[in-house]
């Protein structure tokens, strides 16, 4: 069995599988039992006549052995029928037979190879019939008893034949409902076989469920009440639940304290330098700026680096835009930029609130700074579980050659513009982390298009 099948095709196969072989068993049991029945029934049949004819049997006083009754009787007595019978002395005369294929000798009686078979229960004193081979023509579908006896001094031998049909097709006729009977058997109890994997195995399917629920953002925690076979592993999905979720809070708060302790001892430090006389040539400015930089740039991917995998929250995108734009606007109030939003009020990503605020808020404000007088922001579904925000300005634009050396650290087209060349490269790194990514080209406006693909989350 493929290690790769799925649990409900592995309990469908091999409950199948041992279905069909006991229903096989089965049926042939029932055949053997029948066949030996059937043969019984013959062979007392066949029995009958040979001791009716070994009583029958006469010597006279010329040493002659003659039947002292006619037993000229259906099915014997029918040629077509192909039972027949004959009473036959050791040196080959035959005494008597029916029909006249048995009496024309075509046919001899042998016994079967093998030790006599025992004598039957309250049987009479005397022969015992045993099978027969017969040999000759059409001998081979015969299906024969008899005895040999002693008359008188002479040895005699009475066989009584039936065909192999008159077993088969009694067989025949009771097996083929009994097979028809054990085919719809079997395929009544497939169905319900299928039924009763498809009732077993959906408390996994609710599992799935709950869990991509979780991962959604949807809820929490996957449900406790569950069978007692799936409790355990619902448990134990709640505590790493709860233990990522620690985790995460905790390298947030020290991303965080690092950052705070950080960057009030900088920003110290530039104060100090920008004083007269403390910098004269301006390299201990330029390092500690270096250094701010540097450290910005890290802590971003650190804080990037404790998501740690898909996110579990749904943040609404159009809100979020709509906030960050409000604060730029005010920002870049001077600019009387328009601002454009076209985004489905629905549309929610599986992002973590402030990491979507980073990358959409170094998105626009570069968008901001660089436009002329138009900023727009669009949202699209690719229909492959993502969403794909651009967002485009009016500006000169960027040449196709330099757009990818914009994402990386530090990189900065403009050193007059205010920043530190590393917000473009968190927000890809944060994205890539999210499973989405970040890309710059030529917008429709004549600037720049930021198109940034993010997971789509699942709707409530």
């Amino acid at each position: 069995m493929r290690r790769n099948m799925s649990l409900r095709a592995r309990l469908l196969v091999s409950a199948t599988a041992l279905l069909v072989a006991a229903v096989l068993i089965a049926t042939a049991a029932i055949g053997f039992f029948l066949q030996r029945f059937v043969s019984g029934q013959i062979d007392q049949r066949l029995d009958a006549q040979v001791m009716a004819l070994a009583s029958a049997l006469r010597r006279d006083d010329d040493g002659r052995v003659s039947l002292a009754a006619s037993f000229a009787a259906p099915p014997f007595s029918d040629e077509k029928s192909g039972w027949l019978w004959q009473v036959r002395e050791a040196g080959g005369r035959i005494v008597a037979a029916e029909p006249s294929r048995a009496a024309a000798g075509a046919i001899e009686f042998r016994p079967a190879p093998g030790a006599a078979p025992p004598r039957p229960p309250h049987a009479p004193l005397g022969p015992v019939s045993r099978p027969l081979v017969a040999a000759g023509k059409g001998a081979a579908q015969l299906h024969a008893r008899g005895l040999t006896m002693d008359l008188d001094g002479l040895q005699v031998t009475i066989a009584a034949a039936a065909p192999e049909r008159a077993i088969l097709d009694p067989l025949r006729d009771a097996l083929l409902p009994v097979v028809a009977v054990m085919a719809a058997l079997v395929a009544g109890v497939v169905l319900a076989i299928r039924w009763q994997v498809r009732i077993g195995l959906a408390p996994l399917r609710r599992l799935r469920d709950a869990l991509a629920a979780v991962r959604a953002g949807r809820q929490s925690h996957v449900p406790e009440r569950q069978p007692i076979e799936i409790a355990p592993l619902a448990g134990e999905l709640n505590a790493l639940i709860d233990e990522t979720s620690a985790n995460l809070e905790r390298a947030r708060r020290h991303v965080a304290n690092l950052a705070h302790g950080l960057k009030t001892p900088l920003a110290t430090l530039l104060l100090t330098l920008s004083e007269p006389g403390r910098d004269p040539d301006g390299e201990a400015s330029a390092l500690a700026l270096s250094m701010d930089r540097r450290i910005r740039h890290h802590l971003g991917r650190a804080r990037a680096a404790a998501i740690g995998g898909p996110a579990r929250t749904a943040t609404e995108l159009k809100d979020h835009i709509d906030d960050l734009i409000v604060g730029l606007s005010r920002i870049h109030a001077d600019r009387d930029l328009a601002f454009t939003v076209e985004i489905d009020p629905a549309a929610r990503v599986a992002c973590e609130p402030q990491d979507l605020d980073e990358m959409l808020g170094n998105l626009l404000d570069n968008a901001c700074k660089w436009a002329k007088g138009v900023v727009r922001v669009a949202a699209l579904a690719d229909g492959e579980g993502h969403w794909r925000l651009s967002i485009d300005d009016d500006g000169e634009g960027i040449a196709p050659e330099k757009a990818a050396a914009v994402l990386k650290p530090g990189s900065r087209l403009d050193e007059a513009m205010p920043g530190h060349g590393f917000g473009l490269s968190i927000s890809r790194e944060l994205a890539e982390l999210y499973g989405g990514d970040l890309s710059i080209g030529r917008s429709p406006l004549g600037g720049v298009r930021a198109s940034l693909l993010l997971p789509a989350a699942g709707r409530g």
